[in-house]
């Protein structure tokens, strides 16, 4: 499957109800320019915590953009707080697209992503807008500009199974079943990445087939000549300290008592989003599963994990201009001249 970009103008256009600010002056494009290609595109990379929502509200604000999540958590409804989302204030400043698409258990998946994703830039692009992603999930962001892996369905059987063994053995006899059908898979996935493991398992198991046959493919690793991406560029240390200080930020701000309203208004512990960083040791903690004192230390070391793997995806991702902290100018100049000449 192509990447959702290549048929994005020919989307039909659809409101957006989470766009409801005023934008800026928009960027000039020609008519010939957007019936040939999809528009020109920002996208604001980095690893948790370097500092993506803010660069991307002040390059829309300059640039006459509109922000594109590319986050797989902001799509919940009701979990403001621990995801990072923008605020009431944030969104009146600039609009911003795909957050609270779904409650917390509903699915939503790479490929509701693209398109929903794809129909707003379209729209944008027909307004001489400039799509401004913005997000840390990388499965999106590749899914959205380099297309999806074309996977048959997972019958349910299959991925009950998985879900069978995770729960009676845990993840390392999950791995050890992908290591025995797909070695290979197993070799280039971290032992901890619970949601890649099995995956990966599910569909070995499902097609017979090792998933990075299905990956090799798909345009993934192509680059798309329609975006630019940049990002600030902290060193470890300085990255961990802001990591720490966003954590002990979001509990100061309710991110306990988020939690409690949603498990509160009835939605299971397991569900998706209450497993991902953060929520999980949350919700374990308002279920006495844990004690408080290493609350923050612990969702802070898993975000610092998190970070970790974010960055060695960045460092396999061509072309990202990067800034020092307190250089957002240099990014400033480099986007607009990305957006006039397209280099």
């Amino acid at each position: 499957m192509g990447g959702a970009l290549a048929n994005a103008r020919r989307r039909p256009q659809q409101r957006n109800p989470q766009s409801s600010a005023r934008s800026a002056p928009a960027v000039p494009r020609s008519n010939a320019e957007q019936e040939a290609a999809p528009p020109r595109m920002i996208a604001v990379v980095g690893p948790t915590a370097s500092g993506k929502s803010a660069l991307a509200l002040r390059l829309a604000q300059a640039l006459g953009g509109e922000i594109i999540s590319t986050d797989s958590m902001q799509v919940y409804r009701h979990l403001d707080i621990g995801t990072a989302k923008a605020t009431a204030r944030q969104r009146r400043l600039v609009p911003h697209h795909l957050l609270d698409m779904v409650n917390p258990d509903e699915p939503y998946s790479a490929g509701r992503y693209t398109a929903d994703a794809a129909r707003v830039i379209a729209r944008l692009g027909a307004q001489g807008k400039a799509p401004l992603l913005c997000g840390g999930t990388g499965l999106y962001f590749r899914a959205l500009l380099f297309g999806l892996a074309d996977i048959p369905g997972i019958p349910s059987a299959i991925r009950e199974r998985v879900q069978r063994l995770h729960g009676r053995k845990g993840l390392a006899a999950c791995r050890e079943e992908l290591k025995r059908l797909d070695a290979r898979g197993a070799a280039a996935l971290h032992p901890n990445d619970k949601a890649r493991n099995l995956r990966a398992l599910e569909v070995v198991l499902a097609t017979g087939r090792p998933i990075h046959e299905f990956q090799q493919a798909t345009p993934f690793r192509d680059g798309a000549g329609n975006v630019l991406s940049v990002g600030i560029a902290w060193q470890r240390p300085e990255l961990y300290s802001r990591i720490a200080d966003r954590v002990a930020a979001m509990l100061e701000g309710g991110w306990v008592e988020e939690v409690r309203r949603v498990l509160e208004m009835g939605y299971h512990p397991e569900v998706k989003p209450l497993r991902a960083i953060g929520y999980k040791e949350i919700t374990a903690l308002l279920q006495e599963m844990r004690e408080p004192a290493r609350l923050a230390e612990d969702i802070a070391q898993r975000t610092r994990n998190y970070a970790k793997r974010q960055l060695t995806w960045l460092r396999k991702h061509p072309g990202i201009f990067w800034c020092a902290p307190g250089e957002e100018d240099k990014i400033l100049e480099r986007a607009q001249f990305f957006l006039k000449t397209g280099k």
